[in-house]
């Protein structure tokens, strides 16, 4: 009992889910900024169609945001909240001001594919510690986020 965190998980198991969420918190975080900016910046015929799913798309992120970071603290640990932190952290690289749809749902793609993977392996560390918890999450994030990509595809053509 003595190495049971206060939700009943093995500390050690906290300790190292607690690492991986923070660097998916990085990544989502770099990822939501980067979609305020296709949202703003967006020009173009398809203007007022990505506005609008770039809109939805970064409010989602908000919310899974905080709900990693809630879910950090569940564990007993503390989420990181610098972006100095987030951007040396992340796989998610900041993009430059993009104002072209198409190279912004590019980007978008390749910044799910990199949360899906880190979700993926979020749920192997999960599962061995039985953490419920963050497996369900995880497992909600990934079949939203597998829609997504399959949509932001099919916008694509591909």
């Amino acid at each position: 009992m003595e190495n049971l965190n206060a939700i009943g998980l093995d500390k050690d198991q906290s300790n190292n889910l607690a690492i991986k969420l923070n660097e998916l918190l990085a990544n989502y975080s770099i990822f939501y900024q980067n979609t305020r900016g296709y949202h703003w910046n967006i020009k173009g015929e398809k203007f007022f169609e990505l506005h609008l799913k770039f809109e939805e798309l970064y409010n989602d992120l908000l919310l899974k945001i905080d709900e990693i970071a809630e879910r950090i603290l569940t564990l007993g640990h503390t989420p990181n909240h610098n972006y100095s932190d987030y951007r040396k952290t992340s796989k998610i690289a900041e993009s430059a001001q993009v104002s072209d749809g198409k190279l912004a749902v590019i980007d978008i793609l390749a910044s799910f594919q990199i949360i899906i993977v880190l979700q993926r392996a979020l749920l192997e560390l999960a599962n061995q510690a039985g953490d419920e918890g963050t497996n369900a999450l995880m497992s909600d994030y990934i079949r939203l986020q597998e829609k997504f990509v399959w949509m932001y595809s099919s916008f694509l053509n591909k």
